[in-house]
């Protein structure tokens, strides 16, 4: 009868325990807009998948560097080590679920009173005829104890899913991060290209003013021109050359920052300047709901949101009684000798206990509510991944397309300025001309050969920004 009323009792208070704890506060949440436009800006495109960076690259040197970079990028490194943290979490997650089962080995000595219960006890106790209980009575030890909290609402489940959430997240954080770096590298390698033209081209214009100011220089021995032309075409021989090493500066600066990228010292780049303003490969431009698939940072985000999501249900399973076990197995004994005699030696223990939040739950509540808003927040920073990334594909391909009519512009313009140099000279060496005619024409060519190059150098920058906006680069 009484065995009956105390699992009455207990009964009863472990469902008031439930009733109470499971008052949870109501929140409203919120689900992240997936929907992109059908195309970018009414351009069609085909779905396809993203193409890897050694198809799109053709360049052998660029590849080179490229791989050095992936392998040596320091920043790329201290990401590897950050997706190493995020797998250790999911193994300390993946353990708070499982039973925890340790070996637990003791000695001790203790010396009680003999006025007290426990030594009054003692001095009574024989453990063989004759003989009393030694004095200091020692302690001895050997066992295994386990404990376990059994996951009744998929508390400590959701919260190890969250943690494999976010380590996949990190993962393609580091898809982005390659991204990113193989564009950079791209970018800089077509800035040194053209770098390189323009010191050709500043190297044939000094040939062609230096002899412009022989020209000159003829001519006023013949008392055809004064003493101005002489100096003001001298000016413009050494404008030119001081322009040489100005560009020459940058262009050991932009080889090492090449250099820097793919984690190495300051050396010579090697380039193939042939390649400069050819199209390094077509792009499969596809629909914008690829972009879902194929960039990283949407996928992170995608990730990121679904970590929160299974937050927000591991923070609400702390309102509810949570089950622990315990369990232990040994030996016991005053004497080292006596362990191995069993039964006596022998303990064991099994317990149980159910507990729940009655009282003063806020701290509960705070992190329940911030779990909620951090979801929503995820839900922004996804929706907002994906507006960046379809506004960036946008921009680039309106970039590509104006430039190439710029482009066509300028070729025209260059070839124009290039004959009138031709002409200009022709008619200063017959009197026809005046010297500043010849010397506004040779800077206005150098001038319109450099905008080409730059027109040139940003469509080869803006094939490598397509290609990382469509999220390239990490295959």
């Amino acid at each position: 009868m009484f065995k009956r009323r105390y699992f009455t009792y207990i009964l009863l208070g472990a469902t008031s325990l439930t009733y109470t704890a499971c008052k949870i506060p109501a929140l409203t949440g919120r689900e992240a807009d997936k929907n992109v436009p059908a195309a970018f800006n009414g351009t069609p495109g085909a779905s396809t998948a993203p193409v890897a960076w050694k198809d799109f690259f053709a360049d052998a040197d660029l590849t080179s560097l490229i791989d050095t970079a992936l392998q040596r990028n320091q920043e790329l490194n201290i990401v590897l080590q950050e997706i190493e943290i995020s797998r250790n979490e999911v193994r300390a997650r993946k353990g708070e679920y499982l039973p925890s089962v340790g070996l637990r080995v003791g000695a001790g000595a203790e010396k009680v009173g003999r006025y007290t219960s426990q030594g009054a006890n003692d001095a009574n106790t024989d453990i063989k005829e004759g003989k009393e209980m030694p004095e200091p009575l020692g302690d001895f030890l050997v066992g295994a104890f386990a404990s376990w909290e059994a996951d009744i609402w998929h508390k400590l489940r959701n919260a190890k899913n969250a943690a494999a959430a976010r380590y996949l997240a990190t993962v393609e954080g580091r898809n982005f991060v390659v991204t990113n770096l193989i564009a950079e590298i791209a970018a800089s390698y077509y800035e040194l290209l053209a770098l390189d033209k323009q010191l050709e081209i500043v190297d044939q214009n000094i040939a062609i003013q230096t002899n412009a100011l022989e020209v000159v220089k003829l001519q006023k021995e013949a008392t055809r021109v004064t003493e101005l032309a002489v100096r003001k075409f001298e000016a413009e021989v050494l404008r030119t050359q001081s322009l040489r090493f100005d560009i020459l500066q940058r262009i050991t600066e932009t080889e090492n920052k090449i250099n820097f990228l793919a984690g190495r010292y300051p050396r010579p780049v090697r380039r193939n300047d042939q390649l400069f303003g050819s199209a390094a490969a077509k792009i499969a431009v596809g629909i914008p709901a690829d972009l879902l698939a194929n960039r990283p940072d949407i996928r992170q985000a995608e990730l990121n949101l679904a970590a929160a999501k299974l937050d927000v249900k591991s923070a609400r399973a702390q309102f509810y009684p949570s089950l622990g076990i315990t369990a232990g197995v040994g030996f016991r004994a005053f004497n080292p000798s006596y362990l191995v005699k069993t039964p006596e030696s022998l303990l064991y223990s099994l317990a149980g206990d159910l507990a729940a939040p009655l009282v003063n739950r806020n701290a509960i509540k705070a992190a329940y509510y911030n779990a909620n808003a951090k979801q929503i927040q995820s839900v922004y920073e996804y929706e907002r991944t994906i507006l960046n990334a379809y506004v960036e594909v946008v921009n680039q391909l309106s970039k590509i397309g104006n430039l190439d009519k710029r482009s066509a512009l300028q070729v025209k313009q260059v070839d124009a300025l290039t004959q009138s140099i031709d002409i200009s000279s022709s008619l200063f060496a017959s009197a026809r001309a005046d010297y500043m005619e010849v010397l506004l024409t040779q800077r206005d060519a150098l001038e319109s050969k450099f905008e080409l190059i730059e027109t040139q150098l940003q469509q080869m920058q803006a094939l490598v920004g397509v290609y990382r906006a469509l999220g390239g680069g990490w295959k």
